[in-house]
């Protein structure tokens, strides 16, 4: 077990004394100037990968060099900008980037950008705010973890496997039994839209295509039902529905530097609006409810690590990283033993 630590150092907002000519244009187009770190990190997207992308499917590079080139560029998109794009999405889908006038500039991400990354823009908006946020992992939630046994790589490749096979059509099916059209057809035509594109690319030049599409569609989903399943694997029996009670906040994590405080996902739950540079304060303001909520919070370690650790079974590392908030336990074989309760699958579900 950890500590409360006295000192936060992941990531909130200090407003510089000045900004430059560049970071004015830029704040005179964004609804909050704390979103100009999505700006340059789209600029990146927009003068590095997109050109990358472009030369893979250009008819420069032949035989070795052209698999050396998509090698590379699995790699680095992976590393480096699939991750962040990815949270820096669901942040603007949360709050939209760009002002009601330039509201134009609203399309760049979801349309222009998010394929290369595997997203469908409306289909992912459709999801994760149309449902999942509504439903907060219960069983209404087509993405809960509640029916499975959340330490089982087992459960989680059962979990997986049926995203990807009965995803959309789950969907779309919980939101005609709402009578909620409107989504039902957007979340379907994001994911056609994006099947008969990548389609008609392959007729083009296929090993491209599965490079710069393909690769990260299957590399999205896999992380991202990853983080699902780990940012809501502890789960109180007693009281499932309580945001405090069925997920977990990562706190001084490098993870959230990279992720715009993603690590922070019980407070997202409660807030889903809340700016992205408020989490950090927002926890020490609150952490007494935190403390009367039995909430689960982790120092230093990040989400896909508490996947890895769990799936992995390593109680003990958990329990090391494990923050022990109000004092609440004698020993590491309370941490663990607390842990092991809410990661039980729910057998009435």
């Amino acid at each position: 077990m950890q500590p409360i630590p006295n000192t936060f150092t992941d990531p909130g907002f200090v407003k510089p004394k000045n900004y430059n000519r560049l970071d004015n244009f830029f704040i005179h187009l964004i609804r909050d100037e704390r979103d100009l770190p999505f700006i340059y990190f789209t600029i990146k997207i927009i003068l590095f990968l997109v050109p990358y992308a472009v030369l893979l499917y250009s008819n420069l590079l032949i035989g070795w060099y052209l698999l050396a080139a998509a090698v590379i560029y699995m790699i680095m998109n992976a590393a480096f900008f699939i991750g962040r794009f990815a949270l820096m999405f669901h942040c603007t889908a949360h709050r939209t980037l760009f002002k009601k006038q330039y509201n134009y500039l609203n399309y760049l991400l979801p349309y222009l950008l998010a394929p290369f990354f595997g997203h469908m823009a409306d289909t992912y908006y459709a999801h994760h705010i149309g449902m999942h946020h509504a439903e907060n992992n219960l069983r209404d939630d087509e993405s809960s973890t509640m029916p499975y046994q959340r330490d089982s790589l087992k459960n989680f490749l059962l979990y997986l496997g049926k995203f990807m096979i009965m995803g959309i059509y789950d969907i779309a099916a919980y939101f005609k039994k709402r009578n909620r059209k409107k989504l039902m057809y957007s979340a379907v035509r994001g994911e056609i839209l994006f099947i008969v594109v990548t389609l008609v690319l392959c007729c083009f030049n296929r090993p491209a295509t599965l490079c710069v599409f393909i690769f990260p569609y299957f590399f999205y989903r896999l992380t991202a039902m990853l983080g699902n399943w780990a940012q809501h694997a502890f789960i109180d029996p007693t009281d499932p529905g309580n945001s405090f009670k069925n997920s977990f906040t990562c706190i001084n994590s490098t993870y959230n530097w990279q992720c715009w405080n993603d690590g922070y996902h019980i407070s997202h739950h409660l807030k889903p609006t809340m700016h992205w540079t408020e989490h950090p304060a927002n926890f020490q303001m609150t952490v007494n409810s935190y403390i009367d909520n039995n909430a689960v919070v982790f120092i230093k370690i990040d989400i896909m690590m508490v996947a890895v650790f769990l799936l992995a079974k390593r109680y003990d590392l958990l329990a090391r990283n494990f923050v022990n908030i109000g004092n609440r336990f004698a020993s590491d074989e309370y941490v663990i033993a607390l842990l092991k309760e809410r990661t039980a699958r729910f057998t009435n579900y």
